[in-house]
């Protein structure tokens, strides 16, 4: 793999941050405080094609390679993670339209969802599931040219103000996923507030009750839902968040680097004292070491190498375990300082804990992993013995 930015991606990442430098940071304690996300900033991402970042230039999308996606995703986080997860769920919906939608879903939903003309959001989530996906509640039944649809979904980003909804279902006990609209009659939206972190990011439950849709919303084949359509999503989701994760660590690092150079006690600068040294070199060989991953995970989608799966498995569960570290270590570092709202580590502190929840919890990763592990190496080295 080269490591080597080609001009074109360094100047896509400059871009990027400058943007999230001037239009992100300043307000993004403020939006955290009171638990929205101004409608103007999401016009500037769609205005820009970052909510069409990864879809074929024929459909309105920017069509960028998944390097340059990581580097929308890390800057987009690193000024508010509120915000990079709607960039999250809108590109996973738009992916899976993409990749498991037919012609007539492709045409009519792919340019409107790259312009930003609707918001995508992302129903899997039910009060009594999480990670076990295979087992939602949601039932789906054929009536007439509908299916009706009649369960729970809950913990939905950005699903106050999202136009349509990829809702997973069971439909004659086969998984299915479904596009459902807003204002489809039997839907009820109902926002979420109080959250430990991304509090802007809008969340809602999704109360379906005998929701009728068209038969034409279904995506993919019924079956297809959880070990397609779900599974790819999940895929592009976690590699989202896992930049991400590294667009926290690297705000906190930043956070810190400025505090300790400012800050005195004991008559000299906070850099000079040796434990914030080995904290500040942690966190620097840390952060470096889960971009590399991210890298990686990167490069393996776009040259589509088979494991490029388990490759952002590794890349999400190792960035946020460092994200999480890292911010609790600035959260340290600031002191008292650190506990308030004044200072922006607080909020990266109560969003990385998040990562490590979102999109496969550090224990559904070390499963996947693990099972990577004897898949890959074991073969090879039973053979070894044997030889």
């Amino acid at each position: 793999m080269k490591l080597e930015l080609s001009d074109e991606q360094k100047n896509a990442k400059a871009e990027f941050r400058a943007f999230a430098d001037a239009e992100i940071i300043p307000d993004a304690n403020d939006c955290e405080q009171k638990e929205y996300t101004p409608l103007k900033l999401i016009k500037q991402l769609a205005q820009r094609g970052y909510l069409g970042a990864i879809l074929p230039k024929a459909f309105g999308g920017s069509g960028m390679d998944m390097i340059t996606f990581g580097h929308l995703n890390e800057e987009i986080g690193r000024g508010c993670s509120s915000l990079r997860s709607l960039l999250t769920v809108h590109n996973m919906v738009s992916q899976v339209i993409w990749k498991w939608g037919n012609k007539s879903q492709k045409d009519y939903w792919l340019p409107k969802l790259s312009s930003g003309e609707i918001i995508a959001a992302f129903a899997l989530s039910e009060p009594s599931v999480g990670s076990d996906a295979k087992s939602v509640e949601t039932t789906a039944t054929i009536s007439g040219d509908c299916y009706v649809l009649n369960g729970q979904k809950k913990w939905i980003t950005y699903g106050q103000i999202a136009d349509i909804f990829l809702v997973f279902a069971q439909c004659d006990g086969k998984p299915a996923a479904f596009l459902v609209a807003k204002n489809s009659p039997g839907l009820e939206i109902k926002p979420i507030f109080g959250m430990l972190g991304v509090k802007a990011s809008m969340l809602a439950e999704l109360h379906l009750n005998n929701c009728e849709i068209p038969q034409s919303n279904l995506v993919g084949k019924l079956g297809f839902g959880f070990s397609y359509v779900a599974a790819s999503a999940l895929d592009y989701g976690r590699y989202s968040v896992a930049w991400g994760c590294v667009g926290i660590a690297q705000a906190c690092l930043e956070a810190c680097l400025k505090y300790t150079n400012e800050r005195q006690q004991f008559g000299v600068y906070l850099k000079e004292h040796q434990l914030i040294r080995q904290m500040i070199t942690e966190m620097i060989t840390n952060l470096k070491a889960a971009r590399l991953l991210c890298y990686q995970a990167g490069y393996f989608k776009d040259i589509g190498n088979s494991n490029s799966f388990s490759e952002t498995a590794i890349a999400k569960y190792f960035a946020a375990k460092v994200a999480a570290k890292i911010a609790t270590d600035a959260v340290q570092i600031h002191g008292g300082n650190g506990c308030s709202s004044d200072y922006s580590v607080a909020r990266y502190w109560r969003d990385a804990k998040i990562m490590e929840i979102i999109e496969g919890s550090t224990q559904i990763q070390q499963i996947t992993i693990a099972d990577y592990g004897y898949q890959e190496y074991l073969p090879k080295l039973e053979k070894l013995y044997v030889s």
